[in-house]
């Protein structure tokens, strides 16, 4: 769709103009709003978020069908009401934007009134398909965008990466935003608190940050930095309890699709002070991890262990990833219903 033209929308409340030079790839941050942004922008993320894995048929192509009883396994079995979609875990980078498209749609329509939050990773390599992917999670309803940082033609300093930021959150200037700071996977080595540095003033609808780094103190100087309604979500699950006491508020990871009971109980025990609980369930966790660590522990391995487990039909993941042997997974679930005494 394109235009040259002003349009406007009626979203939430709020009435926006857009100038739309192009295509909704090519969103200008001329934004007119008559009702303040921070009171209708969504509502806060907390407490635990699935990073989900993408269902593929045996012959690698997206299969939908599996989405709905995924769902109810997360909200039945594992006690998530969150999911963040189409991200590392979710092989994002390595689906078509019209893949992404298909996924993100069916997420939102079968979490309806189910699920309390659907994030939806939009974050490219191109700026034009992130803007796409932002406009496109607008339309069909999800409760927030992410975006990580592009990995092949790095932002050199923090102020370009929030530029780029800025342009794919201005497609979808209605929709809480959140960066997604993932280092050692893009290579992206900026502190995470130089990102934020005025980002608010840049993107008025920016919310929060998911941290999927191990570095606590550029953690938890971001915490410190930021202001109560943003969201403070954090990645490494065999860290939680560390970011915890730095001030998280929520959790976005792979393991939460098949340890969310554990989790929970950890986010409760830390909530009411009973630190040696809290302590026990992140050493199984670690337990957990550790042991899969050893036989060699990916992506792939890890969307396999979540089939074993869940009994969902996954798929195998997208190449180059290597589909996992069903005898590791195996040995990994198996390890894991030891430690948390399971059957």
């Amino acid at each position: 769709m394109k235009s040259n033209g002003w349009c406007s929308s009626h979203v939430n409340n709020i009435y926006i103009r857009l100038d739309l030079r192009c295509d909704y790839t090519c969103v200008s941050t001329s934004v007119t709003i008559k009702t303040a942004m921070t009171s209708t922008v969504g509502k806060k993320a907390t407490g635990l978020v699935a990073a989900t894995f993408t269902p593929l048929t045996p012959k690698g192509e997206i299969n939908l069908s599996e989405i709905g009883p995924y769902i109810d396994y997360l909200l039945e079995q594992q006690g998530v009401k969150s999911i963040f979609v189409n991200g590392t875990t979710g092989e994002g980078l390595s689906l078509t934007v019209e893949e992404r498209k298909q996924l993100a749609e069916e997420w939102c329509r079968k979490g309806k009134n189910k699920l309390e939050q659907v994030i939806v990773h939009v974050g490219c390599l191109s700026l034009k398909d992130s803007q796409e992917l932002a406009h496109h999670a607008a339309e069909i309803g999800a409760d927030g965008i992410a975006v990580i940082a592009p990995s092949f033609f790095k932002p050199a300093t923090a102020g370009a990466l929030r530029m780029f930021l800025q342009e794919v959150a201005a497609a979808a200037p209605a929709v809480p935003f959140y960066y997604y700071h993932i280092p050692s996977v893009t290579g992206v080595n900026l502190q995470a608190r130089d990102v934020l540095e005025g980002i608010e003033s840049q993107i008025p609808s920016f919310r929060g940050l998911k941290f999927s780094g191990s570095d606590l103190m550029d953690f938890g100087r971001c915490v410190s930095y930021c202001p109560s309604h943003w969201s403070y979500l954090y990645g490494v699950d065999e860290q939680l309890l560390g970011a915890l006491a730095m001030g998280a508020n929520g959790a976005v990871g792979s393991t939460y699709n098949y340890l969310g009971k554990s989790g929970n109980r950890l986010l409760s025990a830390f909530e009411k002070g009973d630190i040696t609980l809290a302590r026990i369930l992140q050493f199984q966790v670690q337990d957990i991890l550790s042991y899969a660590i050893d036989l060699g522990f990916d992506l792939a391995v890890n969307k396999q262990l979540m089939s074993e487990v869940s009994g969902l039909a996954l798929g195998p993941p997208r190449l180059p990833l290597l589909l996992c042997p069903q005898a590791k997974a195996r040995s990994i679930a198996q390890r894991l219903q030891q430690v948390l005494g399971v059957k």
